[in-house]
C-alpha cells in the first residue's frame, strides 16, 4: 500500500486530498494541528481504517522532528506540503506592516515545508513514489503580479517556489522528485466563496499529475491541470 502524509488536513484542499486518496485505499497520514477538533477529518477516519491521524504544527520544527522520528520505519511515497496561512489585510498592508504576521506567513508558508522536506527525506528515499509536493500559488508568481499588495503571501510563496525549485536539483541526484502547484482559484475558506473551482476538481488534477510524475519533471511549477505557471 503506497503512503501520502498531508499537512493541513483538517479541512479545505488537505481534507479533500485524504478523501481522494483514502477512497484509492492509500495509507494517509492527516496531519492538523488540532485533529481532536477537525470534525470532518475524524468522519472519514471513522470510515476508513487507513487513515492514519497525527497532531502536528508545522510552525513548531520540534513536533516535525518528533513525528519523524514516530514514523520513522514509515515509507512515505508522496509528502504534501499543504499546510498554509493567508495573514494579510486591510490593517498591515504597506505603511503599517505587521513584521511579526510576515515573519509567521515566512515561517508556515516557506521554512515548514522545506523542514518537511528535510526531516522526512529518510521515509522517502525509502519508498516507491519518491515525491515531495508543494501547494503554492499563482499569487508567488513574480511575472504574474500586476496589481501588488498581499505581501506577506506573495512573498512568502515565491520564497517557496524559490527554495523547492533548489531542492529539486538538489535531491534529484537521489531520485526523489519536487513538484509546485497553483491549485488554481478554489472554493474552499482560504479561497473564499468567489473561487473558480471547487476543491474535487482542483485536488483530481493535481493527483492525476502526481499519478504520472516522472523525475524530469522534477522543479516544475504547474497549474492543477499541468499547465506551466511563469515564474
Amino acid at each position: 500500500m503506497a503512503t501520502v502524509l498531508i499537512t493541513g488536513a483538517n479541512r479545505g484542499l488537505g481534507l479533500e486530498f485524504c478523501r481522494q486518496y483514502a477512497e484509492q485505499d492509500w495509507h494517509v497520514i492527516a496531519c492538523s494541528r488540532n485533529p481532536d477538533d477537525a470534525f470532518d477529518l475524524n468522519n472519514l477516519a471513522s470510515r476508513h481504517p487507513n487513515v492514519q491521524l497525527e497532531q502536528l504544527d508545522v510552525s513548531e520544527f520540534a513536533q516535525i522532528d518528533a513525528l519523524s522520528v514516530k514514523l520513522a520505519a514509515q515509507p512515505i511515497d508522496v509528502l504534501i506540503n499543504n499546510a498554509g496561512i493567508y495573514s494579510d489585510n486591510k490593517s498591515n498592508g504597506f505603511g503599517h506592516l505587521d513584521y511579526q504576521a510576515w515573519i509567521k506567513s515566512l515561517v508556515v508558508n516557506t521554512e515548514a515545508p522545506v523542514k518537511m522536506a528535510e526531516a522526512f527525506l529518510p521515509q522517502i528515499k525509502k519508498s516507491d513514489k519518491k515525491l515531495i509536493v508543494n501547494i503554492s500559488s499563482l499569487m508567488g508568481s513574480i511575472a504574474d503580479n500586476d496589481s501588488g499588495g498581499s505581501i506577506f503571501y506573495r512573498s512568502s510563496k515565491a520564497a517557496l517556489n524559490a527554495a523547492m525549485k533548489s531542492l529539486a536539483i538538489e535531491l534529484k541526484e537521489q531520485s526523489v522528485g519536487v513538484l509546485i502547484f497553483h491549485p488554481g482559484w478554489v472554493k474552499t475558506d482560504m479561497g473564499g466563496p468567489n473561487g473558480l473551482i471547487n476543491a474535487d476538481q482542483s485536488i483530481t488534477g493535481m493527483r492525476a499529475l502526481i499519478e504520472n510524475f516522472s523525475l524530469d519533471q522534477s522543479g516544475s511549477f504547474v497549474k492543477y491541470d499541468g499547465t506551466p505557471m511563469p515564474w
